[in-house]
C-alpha cells in the first residue's frame, strides 16, 4: 500500500513549483508535511525530472519563507520574501490556535480566529495575483460553527468563503466542516472537506489492544442529530451497528447565546457489554460530550472511546481528567490539525492522530493536477488496518 501511494502521479506534469506558507499558528504541522514531501521527492524516479516543467522538483524544502510583523498599534502587514511567480502555492492556516499572543499598545493579546485569518488574507494579499494557484488548507474551517441563519444574524463562514475566492484563492481544502453545505456559498470553485475517519480507526488499533471488532462487541456513536453522516461511514467500513443520542433543548431560555440542553436521549440497540466509538466533529468544552459517555455507562456499556477531529478543550482538561479517573472514559483521539498543549500530549488517556503525512499526500497529488478521490475514501486502507490488528501484526 505504502509504495503505491507514495509512486502516485509520476507521469503527470506539476502544476507549477511547489510552496508552502504555514502561517505562524500552523508552523510545526507545516514543517512536518515539508519533511514528507522532501523525502518522497528526494527518492522519487522520473524520466520528466530534467525537464524544464519538473525545475525545482527536489529541493531540500518547500517552505517560503513569509512574515506578519505587526506595528505598535496592533494593525499587520504581509510579507513573502521569496519569489512566488508561477507557484503553486498551498497556504496552512490554525485559526483556533489560541498560543500565539502579540502586543498592542503594550498590552499582550492572543490571537484570535478572527487574527488568524485576517493574517491569512495579508498572505494572500502579498502574493498579489503573482502565484499560478493558491490553495488554502484550513483544518479548522473558520467561523464554521456560524453556518446557518435562524434569527437575523451574520453568516460568517459563507462571507469568509467568498471572501478567500475573490482575492483569488482556487481551492480550499478543510477536514470535518461542521456543515460541508457550507461550499453551496462558492458553487464554482474547488471545496473538500475530508474526513479524519481511518487515522482515528488506525490510532485506536495501534494503541489499544484486545478489542473485538465487530457488531456483537462494538457501537459507534453520534453524540448528536448533526453527526450522523460520519457516525454512519464509521459502522459501515467497520461493519458495526450505529445509535445516536439527540439534545433536548430547553427554548424558553438562552444561555452563552444559545438553548441550554436539558437531556441527551439516545436512539439504538442495547449497548450493555459493548466498546463504544463516540465520533464528533470538535470538541469544545466538552460538556456535551461527556454527558453521552456518562448515559452510555449508565447503559452498562463496557469501554468508551470519543474521537474528534479538533479538541478545542475550551474549560480545560480537567473533567475529562475527572471522567478518566471515575472510568467513565477510556480514551480521548484528537487530530494535530490544531494547536496542542503540552500538557493534553503528555495525558494518559489522550491519543494523538497524526494528519501530516495525508496532507502530504493531498499537496503531492494536487499539485501534480492528479485525483484525490481515493485520498478521499479511505475504506480500503481501513480495511487494511483492521485485517492486521485481527491477526495481530504490528501497526506503524
Amino acid at each position: 500500500m505504502a509504495q503505491r501511494e507514495e509512486t502516485r502521479n509520476l507521469e503527470t506534469i506539476p502544476v507549477g513549483s511547489l510552496g508552502i506558507i504555514p502561517l505562524e499558528g500552523c508552523k510545526a504541522l507545516g514543517q512536518k508535511v515539508d519533511n514528507y514531501l522532501v523525502k518522497w521527492r528526494t527518492v522519487r524516479e522520473s524520466e520528466h525530472k530534467t525537464s524544464l516543467a519538473f525545475a525545482g522538483y527536489q529541493r531540500d524544502s518547500y517552505i517560503l519563507k513569509a512574515q506578519v510583523p505587526r506595528f505598535g498599534s496592533g494593525e499587520a502587514k504581509g510579507i513573502i520574501l521569496e519569489s512566488v511567480r508561477g507557484s503553486d502555492l498551498y497556504l496552512l492556516v490554525d485559526v483556533a490556535n489560541y498560543s500565539l499572543t502579540y502586543y498592542m499598545c503594550g498590552h499582550e493579546n492572543h490571537m484570535s480566529p478572527d487574527d488568524h485569518y485576517q493574517d491569512l488574507k495579508r498572505i494572500i494579499a502579498a502574493v498579489g495575483g503573482k502565484a499560478r494557484r493558491i490553495t488554502v488548507i484550513m483544518p479548522y474551517l473558520y467561523e464554521s460553527r456560524q453556518h446557518k441563519r435562524t434569527a437575523r444574524e451574520s453568516l460568517d463562514c459563507a462571507l469568509a468563503l467568498q471572501e478567500m475566492v475573490h482575492m483569488g484563492v482556487d481551492n480550499i481544502i478543510t477536514f470535518d466542516a461542521h456543515d460541508p453545505r457550507v461550499q453551496n456559498a462558492i458553487p464554482l470553485h474547488g471545496f473538500e472537506t475530508v474526513q479524519p475517519t481511518y487515522q482515528f480507526i488506525k490510532g485506536l488499533l495501534k494503541h489499544v489492544k484486545g478489542l473485538n471488532i465487530d457488531a456483537g462487541h462494538m457501537m459507534v456513536i453520534s453524540p448528536d442529530e448533526g453527526g450522523m453522516a460520519r457516525a454512519i461511514y464509521m459502522a459501515n467500513v467497520l461493519g458495526l451497528d450505529m445509535g445516536m443520542f439527540y439534545k433536548r433543548r430547553d427554548y424558553t431560555r438562552i444561555v452563552d447565546g444559545r438553548n441550554p440542553i436539558v437531556a441527551h436521549e439516545f436512539l439504538g440497540s442495547d449497548v450493555a457489554g459493548k466498546d463504544m466509538v463516540v465520533i464528533d466533529d470538535m470538541i469544545s468544552s466538552g460538556e456535551s460530550v461527556l454527558e453521552v459517555a456518562t448515559a452510555l455507562k449508565e447503559r452498562k456499556a463496557r469501554k468508551i472511546f470519543i474521537c474528534s477531529t479538533f479538541g478545542l478543550f475550551t474549560k480545560g482538561l480537567e473533567r475529562f481528567d475527572k471522567a478518566y479517573e471515575n472510568g467513565i472514559i477510556d480514551k480521548v483521539l484528537t487530530t494535530n490539525l490544531i494547536y496542542q498543549p503540552r500538557e493534553l500530549l503528555e495525558r494518559e488517556w489522550y491519543i494523538d492522530c497524526d494528519m501530516s503525512k495525508y496532507i502530504a499526500y493531498i499537496i503531492d497529488t494536487l499539485n501534480h493536477d492528479a485525483s484525490i478521490s481515493d485520498l478521499l475514501n479511505p475504506n480500503e486502507r481501513i480495511q487494511q488496518v483492521v485485517a492486521k490488528y485481527k491477526a495481530n501484526e504490528e501497526i506503524i
